[in-house]
């Protein structure tokens, strides 16, 4: 049996959040069978308070830490046990186990939601800077190319013109040498 639940919930300090807690079984849920148990743990060595279970129906525990603010909001036949938390205090912060047993199979399923209660929303990140600066540094990098793109081609031009010229220049010195020695043998 495998139990599937987030490992961290970052939740907003007096918001409603879902802890949600899924499992996969070979086998159809029997309710007089089946077994399901909540529990929370305030840090990693703090003894497990059991605030949820299921015997035959679901029976919410009332307990100090949470009174009336859990309620189950799952469905056994789509075999889901999550449960909802309203009012979400700083002391709800910690470890919160889905414990999970479905007869015939032979091992429990256990997931671990880690649950971090913060006093305000981190501000959304502006990307308008970045993307002002990746345009202009982009924008600078392509007229550089550009500007490098022109100057090779002016040189490449410029030599051609040259290649041109001296050739007509070894022409003009062919011709002249030939018609040179026409005139010494007359």
């Amino acid at each position: 049996m495998d139990v599937i639940v987030p490992n961290r919930l970052n939740v907003l300090n007096g918001s409603t959040q879902r802890l949600p807690c899924i499992f996969t079984s070979c086998y159809k849920v029997d309710n007089s069978k089946f077994a399901m148990n909540w529990t929370f743990q305030a840090t990693v060595n703090d003894t497990h308070e059991m605030f949820m279970t299921y015997r035959h129906k679901v029976l919410p525990l009332r307990t100090t830490q949470f009174e009336d603010r859990v309620k189950f909001t799952g469905n056994l036949d789509a075999n889901d046990v999550t449960v909802t938390l309203s009012d979400v205090q700083i002391t709800d912060e910690g470890f919160y186990h889905c414990y999970v047993r479905n007869p015939p199979d032979r091992q429990q399923g256990h997931g671990i939601i880690d649950l971090r209660v913060v006093t305000e929303v981190p501000p959304p990140r502006d990307s308008t800077i970045a993307v002002i600066i990746g345009a202009s540094v982009g924008g600078l990098l392509a007229v550089l190319i550009m500007s490098m793109v022109v100057v090779k081609c002016l040189r490449r031009k410029k030599k051609q013109e040259l290649i041109s010229d001296e050739q007509k220049i070894e022409e003009e010195g062919k011709t002249d040498g030939e018609g040179g020695t026409e005139e010494g043998t007359k």
